[in-house]
């Protein structure tokens, strides 16, 4: 399919998700068969602000990556959208459906749901200011009110948005409850531009259904493959994938690999401590490897413990 000029190689993304979706992570999507993944969401004052920290963390490595912002302010989203094109990123999204009242209540993420006016002139001004593809991320409503993301997705959609993702649930709902898949449907009905169906989608089954469901063009998934990289394969084969413990282990050490040669050591060891139990959710044995994981503070005393279990597997 494509956003834009942009060919995108699989109709299965990866959702944004903080704390997880940084470069490491994003890698092995794709290894699985993402065709796009997500930065986490990042706020455009900040970067209008000088927060040239964020530079590396955000702008993605490979051309497969939609970097993800956040505001309220059309004149600066439109400068960092703008710089961090500058800076390489080969595509914007603007998160118009986070749910989070620390975002919300500065009016951003969400809230814009109930001003559309100022929705529609944020898209057209960062359209206006840079030339790679603009996304918009958008939720079924604020309420249960039925046809606020139609009207919101069309609006955006006609202001310059070359693609459109609908998270199923309203702003209320947060990610209780299930998410409505009639509303994605409705949605792409109206709209030119494309529509990506997100909520609800943990197996190659839901995959299946909300295409079939829906008519949407790609499907994003986010919470289920914090756990399970491997959906993504999954989604692509049409079958339950059952990784092996020495499979697990040998993702595992590739993650770890990723992310001391991305954020170095002192950081990467404990932030890979909660990757580590997604991994190992399920498998005989998590609780023990998890105590023993979380005691560790070097990468050289985790790639011993994961080798040795590796050597083990091997032996026997």
């Amino acid at each position: 399919m494509k956003i834009g000029n942009f060919e995108i190689k699989t109709n299965v993304f990866l959702g944004p998700m903080a704390g997880f979706s940084d470069l490491p992570f994003r890698t092995i999507a794709k290894k699985f068969g993402a065709g796009l993944t997500y930065t986490e969401m990042v706020s455009a004052k900040a970067l209008y602000y000088g927060d040239k920290k964020t530079q590396r963390l955000l702008v993605p490595e490979d051309d497969a990556c939609a970097v993800q912002i956040f505001g309220a302010e059309p004149d600066i989203m439109a400068f960092a959208a703008k710089q961090l094109q500058e800076w390489g990123a080969p595509m914007i999204d603007i998160n118009m459906g986070c749910p989070a009242p620390k975002i919300v209540n500065n009016g951003e993420g969400s809230a814009l749901i109930k001003k559309m006016d100022l929705a529609e002139r944020i898209v057209a001004t960062v359209r206006d200011a840079i030339s790679i593809p603009l996304t918009v991320k958008v939720r079924r409503g604020w309420d249960a009110c039925p046809d606020a993301a139609i009207e919101l997705a069309s609006r955006l959609c006609g202001a310059g948005a070359d693609a459109i993702c609908v998270h199923g649930r309203t702003r209320e709902q947060y990610y209780s409850g299930k998410a409505d898949w009639e509303i994605i449907k409705r949605v792409k009905q109206e709209v030119s531009c494309p529509v990506i169906g997100n909520g609800d989608v943990c197996s190659h089954e839901d995959y299946n259904n909300m295409l079939e469901q829906t008519g949407c063009d790609a499907v994003m998934i986010a919470r289920a493959a914090s756990n399970k990289p491997w959906i993504f394969k999954e989604c692509l084969e049409g079958k339950q994938i059952e990784l092996s413990l020495k499979e697990r282990l040998e993702l595992i050490l590739y993650n770890y690999e990723l992310s001391v040669g991305f954020y170095g050591e002192y950081v990467a060891i404990p932030q890979m401590r909660k990757q580590f139990h997604c991994y190992i959710k399920g498998i005989p044995g998590a609780a023990k490897l998890k105590e023993e994981i979380n005691r560790l503070d070097s990468y050289e005393q985790v790639r011993s413990l994961i080798l040795n279990m590796l050597n083990a597997i091997t032996e026997n």
